[in-house]
């Protein structure tokens, strides 16, 4: 009978330990795994406005690559501190703006405009779309990454990021 009851609350204490991890969690261990292993990955993307933005282009410099869609609340609240942060730090930091939907050139232009957005946007599209998951797997948007002039991941997060946020990301 002893014997059960000891089973029995091991096996309790360890379901109460299993239900005390969130999500939040999960995202955190993630997230410090993934800057410690991560180095910015091969790709060749090309901007609206034609120029190609490749791993080694970008070597030297802070690279933000932000997955975004202008059907996402969270991205439009987020852009004009990108903006921001970009006008002030574009000798040290290149932002990647990856449209992540299937949106047209003409209305990506009209909204990017309407932002005033002042770094390279990448489109979905049959040439860059398939080198989005080289950095990773996107499961909400806005996702961000950060790599350090060296090529080191040093920020990673899902959500809304601001210029404290981004500022951080780059003093590390």
């Amino acid at each position: 009978m002893l014997k059960k009851i000891t089973i029995i609350l091991s096996l309790f204490l360890t379901m109460a330990f299993a239900q005390a991890i969130t999500i939040s969690d999960i995202i955190e261990s993630t997230k410090e795994t993934r800057q410690k292993e991560v180095r910015v990955p091969d790709f060749s993307l090309t901007d609206l406005n034609g120029n190609i933005h490749t791993d080694e282009s970008t070597q030297g410099k802070y690279l933000v690559v932000n997955f975004w869609a202008t059907w996402c609340p969270p991205c439009l609240k987020e852009i004009p501190a990108f903006v921001e942060f970009y006008e002030k730090n574009k000798d040290k930091v290149l932002i990647l703006g990856l449209d992540y939907e299937q949106a047209g050139k003409k209305e990506v232009i009209e909204f990017t405009d309407t932002f005033m957005v002042n770094y390279p946007i990448i489109l979905f599209d049959e040439k860059n779309g398939p080198q989005f998951t080289n950095f990773g797997e996107v499961f909400g948007m806005p996702t961000t990454y950060v790599y350090d002039p060296d090529g080191r991941l040093v920020d990673f997060r899902m959500g809304e990021m601001d210029i404290a946020d981004l500022q951080k990301a780059i003093s590390k």
